[in-house]
């Protein structure tokens, strides 16, 4: 079966979407997940399960509605897909926790970033499903303002690596 690991949007920041990692596993193991971890408290699932990728986001968002009151989102990825994201990097050169990959169900098409306001030296790239985002100051200092990022879910660069080894650890126990 399929690895997968699932980027979950609000879970545990800031005050919000408040969920322990051990309930959530529960919560996925419920839905028929396979070999369910968790990593850190900010709402990251690896698992396997043979269906189809919508399908799996669509189930665990809605099972995540009814436990928070409403849907947070859910970003599907494969562990090979996490390795090319890091890999991808554009501002590799910088420290990896100064670099934040937002993720989207979809494609971001380059005029999502019009209207952009970096004041703090901001720097925003979009690549396939992601949109990267070096902040000098830190991203928790940063007045950024980008709309499209509200949507997204935000990792960042370690956080990526560690879950995309994580990941492929459980893909090679096959």
């Amino acid at each position: 079966m399929p690895v997968y690991v699932a980027l979950l949007r609000a879970i545990n920041v800031g005050g919000t979407g408040k969920l322990p990692m051990a309930e959530l596993k529960s919560l996925c193991e419920g839905l028929g997940f396979a070999d369910v971890s968790t990593f850190i408290q900010s709402g990251n699932v690896i698992f396997r399960d043979g269906g189809d990728e919508d399908e799996i986001a669509a189930r665990l968002d809605a099972a995540l509605a009814e436990r928070l009151g409403k849907p947070p989102g859910v970003f599907l990825r494969r562990p090979g897909e996490l390795a090319a994201i890091a890999k991808a990097n554009p501002f590799a050169a910088m420290e990896p926790n100064r670099v934040l990959v937002n993720f989207f169900a979809e494609p971001v098409s380059e005029d999502a970033l019009y209207g952009l306001v970096a004041p703090d030296g901001e720097e925003v790239v979009a690549l396939g499903r992601e949109i990267f985002v070096h902040y000098p100051i830190g991203s928790g200092r940063s007045k950024i303002k980008l709309p499209i990022l509200k949507t997204g879910t935000s990792r960042n660069i370690n956080t990526i690596v560690k879950l995309a080894a994580l990941a492929a650890e459980l893909e090679n126990r096959r």
